[in-house]
């Protein structure tokens, strides 16, 4: 067990680790700004008159505004205006925008860090409430306060770092993620049937939806609704199982449409009342998405295209977070009672062993795309809204026989965070 770590008050123990924490990192971020930056690309953040650019070593803002959070925070000024940014999901710049719009209805003058002060303030601030609602979760699951609180942790400490304090879509997917999952559990997990039950099953597929608007692989969330459907189909039904169904089907349906809902944007447009000559070439697909498109041709994402020998480095700094990734999703999909043994001789015991081999798989598909389809070294960041490895690790941890092993992995974690915030601020890869 950590020692810094008091379970008997969380929330305000998870709070001061919190802060502690990204006072470190921004530490680190400002100190990285002795000399010129590797990369100027924060330049197109200013405006037009500015002919020469120069970086405060106190300007927090213009350091954590790097590498994707540049689109992002482009997009929440003049929405998408080139075709390859829709690779980056609409959610964070549509919050942001919003934020900006109340803000200068309410008299503030618009500066040129006005909406990358806005995106760092919802970043952490959906980071913070993620750890809280991981730690409710977690009691909900496991009915462990020590775990859960431990996992929450580990969740402010997660790999991926600045990225979670920059303009980035990960803390807020975490956010809405740990929301559902928490709705979707209350439903699922409890001997009770109810219709306040099947709202939360709706309730689940909203904050999913949402959460898909932040990033992408938020689709495998329905795998949740789907093995649960298929388990109320294959028993005979009655009133409140034909209900439970509906409340499944209406939740999936509203993750769905939150995946939907942009490419319908897009497709209208560049596809719809456009000159023939003009077409792109995704509007003619069978499932027409700008966002595989965009993906594959301006960002090269596609199967096994990023196995070349210069990425090796890269391959090499992602198997710790790939192996916590597999080594926690096996293990509970081997064992979904790996943390609560006495479930087993209760009458929810296959309700919780549904909902655990559910997120499981959703895990381990993500390690799998990682390895064969992603720019792998993003595995450190997206890997922060999903809650199995956290459990798996704070098992470790609260273990006196697995202690060694599991402080090693957060030292890992957080001499990553540590260095990677450096390279990041400096504009140097991996990104």
């Amino acid at each position: 067990m950590m020692p810094f770590i008091d379970v008997t008050h969380p929330l305000r123990s998870l709070s001061c680790i919190f802060v502690s924490w990204k006072i470190f990192l921004f530490a680190i971020a400002l100190g990285s700004g002795v000399g010129p930056a590797y990369d100027t690309s924060s330049t197109l953040l200013l405006s037009p008159e500015r002919s020469t650019y120069h970086e405060s070593i106190f300007d927090l803002a213009t350091r954590l505004t790097r590498w994707d959070a540049i689109y992002f925070v482009q997009a929440s000024r003049r929405g998408y205006l080139f075709e390859q940014e829709w690779a980056f999901a609409s959610g964070l710049p549509t919050v942001v925008s919003f934020l900006a719009n109340v803000l200068l209805n309410l008299g503030v003058k618009h500066h040129e860090t006005l909406e990358s002060s806005i995106a760092i303030f919802v970043a952490n601030v959906s980071h913070l409430l993620s750890a809280l609602v991981l730690y409710k979760l977690g009691l909900t699951v496991w009915k462990n306060s020590r775990v859960s609180f431990v996992a929450a942790v580990l969740h402010v400490l997660s790999p991926g770092g600045l990225f979670l304090s920059a303009p980035y879509s990960e803390s807020t997917y975490a956010l809405l993620s740990f929301l559902g999952y928490l709705f979707f559990a209350k439903a699922t997990l409890s001997e009770k049937r109810t219709v306040a039950h099947d709202v939360s099953l709706v309730a689940a597929g909203l904050w999913f939806g949402f959460a898909v608007n932040f990033r992408s692989n938020g689709i495998f969330n329905g795998i949740l609704f789907a093995i649960e459907l298929l388990r109320e189909l294959s028993q005979p039904p009655t009133a409140s199982s034909v209900r439970r169904r509906l409340a499944l089907i209406a939740g999936g349906s509203a993750l769905a449409t939150g995946f939907v809902t942009p490419q319908v944007v897009a497709y209208r447009t560049y596809c719809y009342d456009v000159v023939e000559s003009e077409i792109r070439p995704w509007c003619t697909k069978r499932l027409p998405s700008i966002y595989t498109f965009v993906q594959e041709h301006y960002w090269n994402v596609g199967f096994l295209r990023y196995w070349t020998p210069g990425n090796i480095p890269l391959f090499l700094l992602a198997v710790p977070m790939l192996y916590l990734l597999a080594k926690s999703g096996f293990a509970f999909l081997f064992n979904p009672y790996l943390l609560r043994e006495e479930a087993k001789s209760t009458p929810m015991s296959k309700n919780l062993a549904t909902f655990v081999n559910s997120m499981a798989l959703t895990q381990l598909i993500l390690a799998v795309l990682a390895v064969t389809n992603y720019h792998i070294q993003i595995i450190t960041r997206i890997s922060s809204g999903y809650p199995l490895w956290y459990w798996w690790l704070a098992a470790l941890l609260s273990d006196s026989k697995t202690a060694g092993i599991g402080k090693n992995f957060v030292m890992f974690m957080v001499m990553y965070a540590g260095i990677q915030g450096a390279l990041f601020a400096s504009f140097l890869p991996p990104a």
